[in-house]
Protein backbone atom coordinates (compact mmCIF):
# COMPACT_ATOMS: atom_id res chain seq x y z
CA UNK A 1 0.00 0.00 0.00
CA UNK A 2 2.78 2.26 0.73
CA UNK A 3 4.64 1.37 -3.05
CA UNK A 4 1.14 2.22 -4.58
CA UNK A 5 0.49 5.82 -2.12
CA UNK A 6 1.95 9.47 -3.03
CA UNK A 7 3.41 11.20 -0.53
CA UNK A 8 1.61 13.59 1.34
CA UNK A 9 4.01 16.29 0.77
CA UNK A 10 3.57 15.71 -2.12
CA UNK A 11 -0.05 16.67 -2.48
CA UNK A 12 1.14 20.51 -1.53
CA UNK A 13 1.75 21.11 -5.11
CA UNK A 14 -0.92 22.01 -6.92
CA UNK A 15 -0.16 20.44 -10.04
CA UNK A 16 -0.36 16.96 -8.26
CA UNK A 17 -3.25 17.49 -6.65
CA UNK A 18 -4.50 18.23 -9.35
CA UNK A 19 -3.83 14.94 -10.89
CA UNK A 20 -5.04 13.38 -8.44
CA UNK A 21 -8.42 14.68 -8.63
CA UNK A 22 -8.78 13.90 -12.33
CA UNK A 23 -8.04 10.16 -11.09
CA UNK A 24 -11.35 10.46 -9.61
CA UNK A 25 -12.93 10.68 -12.49
CA UNK A 26 -11.73 7.41 -13.66
CA UNK A 27 -12.25 3.57 -12.84
CA UNK A 28 -10.06 0.90 -12.62
CA UNK A 29 -10.21 0.11 -16.08
CA UNK A 30 -9.87 3.55 -17.47
CA UNK A 31 -13.52 4.24 -18.54
CA UNK A 32 -15.09 7.03 -17.18
CA UNK A 33 -16.67 6.96 -13.97
CA UNK A 34 -20.17 8.42 -13.15
CA UNK A 35 -20.48 11.48 -11.56
CA UNK A 36 -22.33 10.21 -8.36
CA UNK A 37 -19.15 8.01 -8.18
CA UNK A 38 -17.12 11.01 -8.75
CA UNK A 39 -18.71 12.92 -5.81
CA UNK A 40 -18.52 10.55 -3.80
CA UNK A 41 -14.57 9.65 -3.94
CA UNK A 42 -14.00 13.57 -3.94
CA UNK A 43 -16.01 13.62 -0.52
CA UNK A 44 -13.84 10.96 0.96
CA UNK A 45 -10.47 12.66 -0.28
CA UNK A 46 -11.43 15.82 0.80
CA UNK A 47 -12.46 14.35 4.42
CA UNK A 48 -9.15 11.95 4.54
CA UNK A 49 -7.33 14.98 3.75
CA UNK A 50 -8.56 17.77 6.24
CA UNK A 51 -7.78 14.45 8.57
CA UNK A 52 -4.41 15.10 8.01
CA UNK A 53 -4.54 18.60 8.76
CA UNK A 54 -5.78 18.19 12.21
CA UNK A 55 -2.43 15.39 12.45
CA UNK A 56 0.04 18.71 11.39
CA UNK A 57 0.91 16.46 8.53
CA UNK A 58 -0.63 19.76 5.88
CA UNK A 59 -0.32 23.00 6.96
CA UNK A 60 -3.93 23.19 4.88
CA UNK A 61 -6.18 21.13 2.48
CA UNK A 62 -5.14 21.08 -0.64
CA UNK A 63 -7.86 20.39 -2.42
CA UNK A 64 -9.59 23.77 -1.55
CA UNK A 65 -6.29 24.92 -3.63
CA UNK A 66 -7.39 24.16 -6.68
CA UNK A 67 -10.08 25.11 -8.96
CA UNK A 68 -11.60 21.80 -9.65
CA UNK A 69 -14.80 20.87 -10.00
CA UNK A 70 -16.84 17.26 -10.02
CA UNK A 71 -19.11 16.23 -12.96
CA UNK A 72 -22.66 17.47 -12.27
CA UNK A 73 -24.88 15.29 -10.67
CA UNK A 74 -28.31 14.51 -12.12
CA UNK A 75 -30.66 14.71 -9.08
CA UNK A 76 -34.13 14.29 -10.84
CA UNK A 77 -35.25 10.65 -11.52
CA UNK A 78 -35.67 9.64 -14.54
CA UNK A 79 -39.86 9.35 -15.94
CA UNK A 80 -38.70 7.00 -18.14
CA UNK A 81 -38.04 4.33 -15.22
CA UNK A 82 -41.13 4.76 -13.81
CA UNK A 83 -43.42 1.83 -14.41
CA UNK A 84 -47.83 2.50 -14.37
CA UNK A 85 -49.83 0.44 -12.27
CA UNK A 86 -50.74 -1.98 -14.89
CA UNK A 87 -47.13 -2.56 -15.60
CA UNK A 88 -46.27 -3.11 -11.57
CA UNK A 89 -48.76 -5.24 -11.08
CA UNK A 90 -47.39 -7.43 -14.39
CA UNK A 91 -44.06 -7.36 -12.86
CA UNK A 92 -45.22 -8.50 -9.30
CA UNK A 93 -47.21 -11.25 -10.68
CA UNK A 94 -43.75 -12.50 -12.80
CA UNK A 95 -41.87 -12.35 -9.52
CA UNK A 96 -43.77 -15.51 -8.23
CA UNK A 97 -42.43 -17.42 -11.33
CA UNK A 98 -39.27 -16.70 -10.99
CA UNK A 99 -37.22 -20.11 -9.69
CA UNK A 100 -39.82 -22.52 -10.12
CA UNK A 101 -42.97 -23.22 -7.33
CA UNK A 102 -40.77 -25.90 -5.54
CA UNK A 103 -37.62 -23.34 -4.62
CA UNK A 104 -40.08 -20.84 -4.11
CA UNK A 105 -37.00 -18.16 -4.91
CA UNK A 106 -39.32 -16.13 -6.51
CA UNK A 107 -42.25 -16.16 -4.57
CA UNK A 108 -40.98 -15.37 -1.23
CA UNK A 109 -39.87 -11.99 -2.53
CA UNK A 110 -43.27 -10.52 -4.34
CA UNK A 111 -44.63 -8.94 -1.09
CA UNK A 112 -40.80 -7.74 -0.87
CA UNK A 113 -41.37 -5.59 -3.86
CA UNK A 114 -44.56 -5.17 -3.10
CA UNK A 115 -43.63 -3.06 0.03
CA UNK A 116 -41.25 -0.68 -2.46
CA UNK A 117 -44.16 -0.58 -4.78
CA UNK A 118 -46.92 0.36 -2.14
CA UNK A 119 -45.35 1.34 0.46
CA UNK A 120 -42.31 3.46 -1.06
CA UNK A 121 -40.39 1.76 1.06
CA UNK A 122 -36.36 1.90 0.43
CA UNK A 123 -35.08 -1.40 -0.83
CA UNK A 124 -32.93 -1.80 2.80
CA UNK A 125 -35.69 -0.93 4.67
CA UNK A 126 -38.32 -3.58 3.30
CA UNK A 127 -34.84 -6.18 3.85
CA UNK A 128 -35.34 -5.18 7.88
CA UNK A 129 -38.88 -4.96 8.30
CA UNK A 130 -40.27 -7.19 11.41
CA UNK A 131 -43.50 -8.61 12.18
CA UNK A 132 -43.57 -6.48 15.48
CA UNK A 133 -43.43 -3.32 13.65
CA UNK A 134 -46.86 -4.23 11.26
CA UNK A 135 -49.82 -3.58 12.03
CA UNK A 136 -51.37 -5.72 9.40
CA UNK A 137 -55.26 -5.72 10.23
CA UNK A 138 -58.21 -8.15 8.15
CA UNK A 139 -59.63 -5.31 6.90
CA UNK A 140 -59.05 -1.49 6.12
CA UNK A 141 -55.20 0.16 5.78
CA UNK A 142 -52.31 -1.23 8.09
CA UNK A 143 -49.06 0.76 9.16
CA UNK A 144 -45.76 -0.02 9.25
CA UNK A 145 -43.08 1.45 11.63
CA UNK A 146 -39.39 1.68 9.92
CA UNK A 147 -36.39 1.37 12.48
CA UNK A 148 -34.12 -0.20 10.73
CA UNK A 149 -32.44 -0.85 7.59
CA UNK A 150 -30.11 -3.69 6.68
CA UNK A 151 -27.87 -2.97 3.48
CA UNK A 152 -25.37 -5.07 2.23
CA UNK A 153 -21.97 -3.77 2.38
CA UNK A 154 -19.64 -6.58 2.94
CA UNK A 155 -17.76 -8.52 5.45
CA UNK A 156 -15.02 -6.20 5.72
CA UNK A 157 -16.55 -3.48 6.09
CA UNK A 158 -19.86 -4.17 9.19
CA UNK A 159 -17.35 -4.73 11.96
CA UNK A 160 -19.28 -7.15 13.30
CA UNK A 161 -18.43 -10.11 10.29
CA UNK A 162 -21.70 -10.08 8.56
CA UNK A 163 -22.45 -9.09 5.17
CA UNK A 164 -25.46 -6.73 6.25
CA UNK A 165 -25.04 -3.89 8.22
CA UNK A 166 -27.45 -2.93 10.62
CA UNK A 167 -28.50 0.59 10.43
CA UNK A 168 -30.80 3.51 11.49
CA UNK A 169 -33.08 5.18 8.70
CA UNK A 170 -31.30 7.63 6.23
CA UNK A 171 -30.48 10.76 7.20
CA UNK A 172 -32.29 10.29 10.77
CA UNK A 173 -30.83 9.94 14.40
CA UNK A 174 -30.51 6.47 15.63
CA UNK A 175 -33.59 4.53 16.79
CA UNK A 176 -35.93 7.31 15.41
CA UNK A 177 -38.67 5.42 13.68
CA UNK A 178 -41.08 6.66 10.47
CA UNK A 179 -44.77 5.26 10.28
CA UNK A 180 -45.87 4.88 6.42
CA UNK A 181 -49.43 3.93 5.97
CA UNK A 182 -49.88 0.46 3.86
CA UNK A 183 -52.92 0.28 1.25
CA UNK A 184 -54.90 -3.16 2.07
CA UNK A 185 -53.88 -4.83 -1.12
CA UNK A 186 -50.51 -4.97 0.37
CA UNK A 187 -51.96 -5.88 3.78
CA UNK A 188 -53.43 -8.64 1.90
CA UNK A 189 -50.15 -9.42 0.57
CA UNK A 190 -47.82 -8.80 3.67
CA UNK A 191 -50.65 -11.36 5.46
CA UNK A 192 -50.09 -14.09 2.94
CA UNK A 193 -46.53 -14.31 3.04
CA UNK A 194 -46.55 -14.22 6.36
CA UNK A 195 -49.20 -17.51 6.39
CA UNK A 196 -47.11 -19.42 3.81
CA UNK A 197 -43.35 -18.06 4.81
CA UNK A 198 -43.67 -17.44 8.36
CA UNK A 199 -40.63 -14.79 9.36
CA UNK A 200 -37.04 -15.15 10.27
CA UNK A 201 -35.85 -16.35 14.24
CA UNK A 202 -35.48 -12.44 14.49
CA UNK A 203 -39.17 -11.73 13.19
CA UNK A 204 -37.89 -10.21 9.82
CA UNK A 205 -40.64 -10.74 7.27
CA UNK A 206 -38.64 -11.31 4.34
CA UNK A 207 -35.51 -14.00 4.65
CA UNK A 208 -33.04 -16.47 2.29
CA UNK A 209 -34.27 -19.94 2.01
CA UNK A 210 -31.69 -20.56 4.54
CA UNK A 211 -33.49 -17.97 6.78
CA UNK A 212 -30.61 -15.61 6.46
CA UNK A 213 -30.76 -11.77 5.46
CA UNK A 214 -31.99 -11.35 1.60
CA UNK A 215 -28.88 -10.39 -0.28
CA UNK A 216 -29.48 -7.41 -2.81
CA UNK A 217 -27.84 -9.76 -5.30
CA UNK A 218 -30.75 -11.90 -5.02
CA UNK A 219 -33.42 -9.73 -5.17
CA UNK A 220 -31.11 -7.83 -7.92
CA UNK A 221 -31.33 -11.54 -9.75
CA UNK A 222 -34.94 -12.20 -9.07
CA UNK A 223 -36.15 -8.57 -10.42
CA UNK A 224 -33.61 -9.38 -13.65
CA UNK A 225 -35.87 -12.26 -14.67
CA UNK A 226 -38.62 -10.88 -13.82
CA UNK A 227 -38.39 -7.73 -16.04
CA UNK A 228 -37.90 -10.94 -19.13
CA UNK A 229 -40.98 -12.29 -18.20
CA UNK A 230 -43.23 -9.42 -18.18
CA UNK A 231 -41.92 -6.93 -19.91
CA UNK A 232 -41.52 -6.97 -24.10
CA UNK A 233 -37.81 -7.31 -25.19
CA UNK A 234 -38.03 -3.49 -26.09
CA UNK A 235 -38.94 -2.83 -22.70
CA UNK A 236 -36.15 -4.64 -21.03
CA UNK A 237 -33.63 -3.06 -23.00
CA UNK A 238 -35.50 0.54 -21.94
CA UNK A 239 -34.56 1.90 -18.54
CA UNK A 240 -38.35 0.97 -17.33
CA UNK A 241 -37.90 -0.21 -14.07
CA UNK A 242 -34.10 -1.04 -14.60
CA UNK A 243 -33.20 -1.60 -10.92
CA UNK A 244 -35.65 -2.64 -7.56
CA UNK A 245 -35.20 1.12 -6.26
CA UNK A 246 -37.11 2.13 -9.15
CA UNK A 247 -40.58 0.46 -7.48
CA UNK A 248 -40.02 3.39 -4.67
CA UNK A 249 -39.75 5.85 -7.63
CA UNK A 250 -43.12 4.63 -8.94
CA UNK A 251 -44.65 4.45 -5.63
CA UNK A 252 -43.61 8.54 -4.43
CA UNK A 253 -44.21 9.55 -8.21
CA UNK A 254 -47.69 8.30 -8.55
CA UNK A 255 -48.89 9.50 -5.17
CA UNK A 256 -47.87 13.39 -6.21
CA UNK A 257 -49.44 12.51 -9.47
CA UNK A 258 -52.83 11.68 -7.07
CA UNK A 259 -52.93 15.29 -5.89
CA UNK A 260 -51.46 13.43 -2.36
CA UNK A 261 -49.95 17.03 -0.31
CA UNK A 262 -45.78 16.64 -0.88
CA UNK A 263 -45.65 17.19 2.85
CA UNK A 264 -47.56 13.70 3.15
CA UNK A 265 -45.71 12.10 0.61
CA UNK A 266 -42.38 13.12 2.03
CA UNK A 267 -43.30 12.11 5.40
CA UNK A 268 -44.13 8.74 4.26
CA UNK A 269 -41.52 8.48 2.06
CA UNK A 270 -38.31 9.91 4.55
CA UNK A 271 -37.88 12.56 2.63
CA UNK A 272 -37.63 16.49 2.90
CA UNK A 273 -40.36 18.21 0.62
CA UNK A 274 -37.61 20.49 -1.25
CA UNK A 275 -35.94 16.68 -2.26
CA UNK A 276 -39.14 15.49 -2.96
CA UNK A 277 -39.93 17.83 -4.96
CA UNK A 278 -36.32 18.46 -7.12
CA UNK A 279 -36.66 14.83 -7.56
CA UNK A 280 -39.89 13.72 -9.12
CA UNK A 281 -40.64 16.96 -10.75
CA UNK A 282 -40.23 15.22 -14.28
CA UNK A 283 -42.13 12.44 -13.03
CA UNK A 284 -45.82 14.91 -12.55
CA UNK A 285 -47.94 13.33 -15.67
CA UNK A 286 -50.77 16.13 -16.42
CA UNK A 287 -49.90 18.55 -13.68
CA UNK A 288 -49.27 21.38 -16.62
CA UNK A 289 -52.26 20.67 -17.84
CA UNK A 290 -54.11 21.02 -14.53
CA UNK A 291 -51.83 24.24 -14.02
CA UNK A 292 -53.11 25.51 -17.79
CA UNK A 293 -56.37 24.50 -16.99
CA UNK A 294 -56.68 26.88 -14.06
CA UNK A 295 -54.65 29.58 -14.94
CA UNK A 296 -57.08 29.71 -18.05
CA UNK A 297 -60.34 29.85 -15.45
CA UNK A 298 -58.89 32.32 -13.74
CA UNK A 299 -58.16 34.60 -16.69
CA UNK A 300 -61.97 33.96 -18.00
CA UNK A 301 -63.04 35.10 -14.75
CA UNK A 302 -61.21 38.10 -14.81
CA UNK A 303 -61.76 39.45 -18.06
CA UNK A 304 -64.52 41.50 -18.12
CA UNK A 305 -68.02 40.98 -20.06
Amino acid sequence: MAKASLPLATLKNPADIRRVLDSLKLRLSGAPAVAETVRRKRAVLLNALAYAVELGELPENPVTLVKWKPPKVTKEVDRRVVVNPRQARELLAAVSYVGGYRRTRGRRLVALFACMYFGGLRPAEAVALRRPDCALPETGWGSLILEKTRPTVGKRWTGTGEVHDNRGLKNRPANETRIVPIPPRLVRMLLAHIEEFGTAEDGRLFANERGGVVASTTYWRVWDEARHLALTPEQVASPLAARPYDLRHAALSSWLNAGVDPTEVAERAGNSVEVLLSRYAKCLDGRQEVANRRIAELLDDAVPE
